[in-house]
């Protein structure tokens, strides 16, 4: 996930709930195949606990600023192309997705992560107004967002 040159790389993991799931789809799954036989509901716990771990790890999102990119989840956006960021908490989030607010926006947003950034898109060919993503680390994601784009900055004007 995250290389040398990234200035900030997190994995959006799931809190305690999300991974508490994971031991009760193998119980679901070993309580619904019990009355098959014990081996079935072996099986069936063995499903439920891969299928269980598997689903969390695919919501686990990459956010990543890194090569003159801002990458959440499979999208990406030069740092070129990026206004300020502001750091959200979880009202500034809300707030951030409430009345009022720009439909286009495009939003990375996991529920059980508090503190989120949203930055401006400043390309005027882009639609999209603004980026919204969730970040543990709002502050350090905003940083890194700024010093990529003034690092994108001075290669292109040397």
């Amino acid at each position: 996930m995250s290389s040398p040159a990234a200035r900030h790389a997190e994995r959006l993991w799931p809190g305690p709930l999300g991974w508490a799931l994971v031991p009760v789809a193998a119980l679901v799954g070993a309580v619904v195949l019990l009355p098959v036989g014990p081996g079935a509901a072996a099986l069936g716990a063995a499903v439920g606990l891969v299928a269980a771990a598997t689903a969390v790890v695919a919501v686990a999102t990459p956010v990543v600023v890194a090569g003159g990119e801002l990458r959440a989840g499979s999208a990406h956006l030069p740092v070129a192309d990026l206004g300020e960021p502001v750091v959200l908490d979880r009202a500034g989030v809300r707030a951030a997705l409430g009345p009022g607010s720009d439909a286009r926006t495009w939003a990375c947003l996991r529920a059980w992560v508090r503190g989120g950034v949203l930055v401006p898109v400043t390309d005027p060919r882009d639609p999209t107004p603004a980026w919204l993503v969730s970040s543990r680390r709002p502050e350090r994601l905003a940083s890194a967002i700024v010093a990529e784009r003034q690092a994108a900055h001075s290669v292109q004007t040397s």
